[in-house]
């Protein structure tokens, strides 16, 4: 199995959300893993419901999302970005009327109520990503992407190896994939 990487630059990640404009859940389900650091197997069982908050005869994308992590067990709870909002907002216009709570989110074109499988996520990922000119990519990247640009972005590194529930703090630096590059610019930046 190759081992998949983050996505490292915003003009790759915009690239890939340009080849899945057209399709409103695979981009829903790229921009919601992107920000929200789930692992493919949280986001493919969440619900119409978990995402959404009913008010007013509406159905509204949630501000938060809670859920019981698959592999853990755990629970988890986070606020859903903007992104992830828009993202979401759009994809639920486009199923228009179809927006029962107990509905799988990402739900499959083959019929049923059933939610797209692991290897139809990595199937849409990977066109994605080809399409994108992007390599080593998987279901995997959309967590270690999240990581990657919290961490990037100025998160403690103690704080994402509690959400990536990580064992040690090396751990996730090596899984959100700080290269040698750049620790090495950490040195090349500091001139006392």
């Amino acid at each position: 199995m190759e081992i998949v990487e983050p996505i490292r630059r915003k003009v790759d990640i915009d690239m890939v959300k340009s080849a899945l404009k057209k399709h409103p859940r695979d981009l829903a389900l790229f921009v919601t893993g992107i920000n929200s650091g789930l692992r493919i197997s949280d986001l493919l069982q969440l619900r119409i419901g978990d995402v959404t908050e009913r008010g007013g005869g509406r159905v509204r994308v949630a501000y938060s999302v809670t859920l019981r992590e698959k592999k853990t067990g755990k629970s988890k709870s986070f606020p859903l970005n903007t992104a992830a909002r828009s993202a979401l907002r759009r994809y639920l216009d486009d199923i228009d009327g179809d927006c029962r709570p107990d509905k799988p989110l990402f739900k499959s074109r083959k019929g049923g109520d059933r939610p797209i499988g692991r290897v139809q996520a990595y199937r849409i990922l990977t066109k994605a990503a080809k399409a994108a000119g992007l390599r080593r990519i998987g279901t995997h990247t959309l967590r270690k992407t999240f990581g990657y640009w919290s961490y990037k972005g100025g998160a403690d590194v103690a704080f994402l190896q509690k959400i990536l529930n990580h064992r040690s703090q090396e751990d996730t630096l090596r899984y959100i994939g700080i290269l040698q590059d750049d620790l090495d610019n950490v040195y090349r930046k500091l001139n006392l």
